[in-house]
């Protein structure tokens, strides 16, 4: 309890002293601007390696040995196709979201109706699925369980996000996560280096002790114990795969990142230390999942915990000396703060794109047609970010049961299929048009909700949503296969379809402004 309160007192006073900065949209949306590109990589590394990073990652790995270490993979790789297609154009042409690019060259209404809507769709996925984590991993670090716990849990990193975006902004939430990356990247390396010593550093000996403690054997560290059973596993893996390495470039909380710095050259380098930290640490956790089953055994850390969550507070517990020690419970509660400080980062970061994303896309420039004042939109954001709060906790009290991988993976198959194909459209098509951005992004999210609806997620399984009933017809569990190029698809035909031509000299302003930086804000 001493360390939970000491973040949230650290990060409180810090949301106190940037809320003391001028309130103008700069600084409310992008902290005026100045960070360097060392500070944004930190923060940007705090944004996206989320408690789903930190425990559900090395839990896989602890349940599943190989096919576990394949999402750490996919998580890391994505991180490229940000560095090569997106971070230094999307620097150039936007301002504060998304949107500001996608109607760079086509017309505002309704490429940001479409647009903010998929943002916001996407981010609250995104926070149900941070806050039903938090529920449950948080009561259960507490050492308390049921309703009650959970509830107050949720509601109180509710509460806090809040406080975070509406008084703080950006420069607050960037400070949080550089915070956060910090305590990640230091936790996850002492314990890293606590499993290698108990090995001798001797890796061989890890793998083998992890096959031993699996009740695999040799299968734990070969492909297909989770994904390979049957053809719909396989598909359904190339599916979630597509979805990760894909849907990192859409994601609005991510995108609004490469703002925060002068210049695009700041964005790439920003990227570049951001890729240097991620792979970092995902290499770190395949060591924790590998230790856990290890040194926890994959049995015990089942039976805490289904889904894994729970396997690297049990192995710091263990490498502390154990249940009831005093090393043993100093390092649990360490990973708890670590774990609890992830959440709230990540819930901040998401906070404040969601709310960026309605107050200056649908209400400053759709609503009142770009004639609102800075500080009546600042004042719209800080709304908009309590109401978004709010709704993110009423879900997330509802879904208590819901499965949080399930989320996860739905924010980045939506994010990959509506976002992605209208940004790159957008980027590196001469011919693309207002009629192909609106049908790209109503055209992978509706395909990507609709089809989890009827996905074994929900219904038809002993592990679904309603398992009492089956209405569920698509055998997958993740619609990234399919939804993904539907988006890519209903952007073309909305292009083909379309009376109106695409602007020559309005693309080539774009593309002077995406490569050279003129005109940038």
């Amino acid at each position: 309890m001493v360390l939970f309160t000491v973040f949230v007192a650290v990060t409180l006073g810090i949301t106190a002293w940037a809320g003391r900065r001028r309130r103008g949209t700069v600084e409310f949306y992008t902290g005026g601007r100045l960070f360097s590109p060392l500070q944004n990589g930190f923060a940007i590394a705090g944004d996206y390696m989320s408690a789903a990073s930190f425990l559900g990652i090395s839990g896989i790995i602890a349940l599943f040995g190989y096919d576990g270490l394949l999402y750490a993979v996919g998580f890391f790789v994505a991180w490229l196709v940000v560095l090569m297609l997106v971070a230094e154009l999307v620097r150039n042409c936007g301002r504060y979201t998304m949107a500001d690019v996608l109607s760079t060259r086509m017309r505002q209404r309704p490429v940001r109706l479409a647009a903010g809507a998929s943002s916001i769709a996407v981010s609250i996925l995104y926070l149900v699925a941070q806050m039903v984590g938090a529920g449950t991993l948080v009561g259960l670090l507490l050492g308390q369980s049921g309703g009650r716990a959970m509830t107050w849990t949720v509601v109180g990193v509710g509460a806090l996000m809040v406080v975070y975006v509406t008084v703080g902004g950006m420069r607050a939430t960037t400070w949080i996560q550089i915070v956060k990356a910090v305590l990640l990247m230091g936790g996850a390396l002492t314990l890293t280096a606590l499993v290698l010593a108990r090995f001798h550093g001797n890796v061989n000996d890890l793998l083998n002790a992890a096959a031993g403690g699996s009740g695999h054997g040799a299968s734990f560290l070969g492909p297909g114990l989770r994904y390979g059973q049957s053809w719909t596993s396989r598909v359904d893996f190339i599916s979630l795969a597509l979805a990760l390495v894909l849907g990192t470039a859409g994601l609005p909380h991510i995108l609004s990142r490469f703002y925060t710095v002068p210049t695009a050259r700041s964005a790439r380098r920003s990227v570049v230390w951001s890729i240097g930290l991620i792979g970092s640490f995902y290499l770190m956790t395949v060591v924790l999942g590998f230790g856990a089953a290890a040194v926890v055994g994959s049995g015990e850390v089942r039976s805490s915990s289904a889904s894994g969550n729970t396997a690297v507070p049990l192995l710091a517990r263990d490498l502390g000396g154990g249940a009831g020690s005093t090393g043993g419970t100093v390092l649990f509660a360490v990973v708890s703060a670590i774990a609890f400080a992830t959440i709230l980062a990540v819930v901040a970061g998401l906070t404040l794109a969601s709310s960026a994303s309605f107050a200056h896309d649908l209400w400053a420039t759709v609503a009142r047609k770009g004639k609102a004042s800075e500080s009546e939109e600042v004042g719209a954001a800080r709304v908009s970010a309590v109401v978004i709060g709010a709704v993110a906790i009423a879900l997330s009290l509802f879904a208590q049961e819901l499965n949080v991988a399930f989320l996860v993976s739905l924010a980045f198959a939506v994010a990959a299929s509506a976002n992605l194909p209208a940004l790159l459209y957008t980027l590196f098509w001469r011919r693309f048009t207002t009629r192909g951005t609106v049908w790209a992004i109503y055209g992978g999210l509706v395909p990507a909700i609709v089809l989890v609806v009827f996905s074994p997620v929900v219904s038809g399984g002993p592990e679904a949503i309603f398992t009492g009933a089956d209405f569920h017809w698509f055998p997958l569990e993740n619609p990234g296969v399919v939804s993904i190029p539907l988006g890519f698809l209903a952007g073309w035909l909305g292009t083909l379809t379309s009376r109106e031509e695409a602007d020559p000299a309005k693309h080539a302003e774009m593309e002077v402004r995406a490569l050279t930086g003129a005109g940038a804000a």
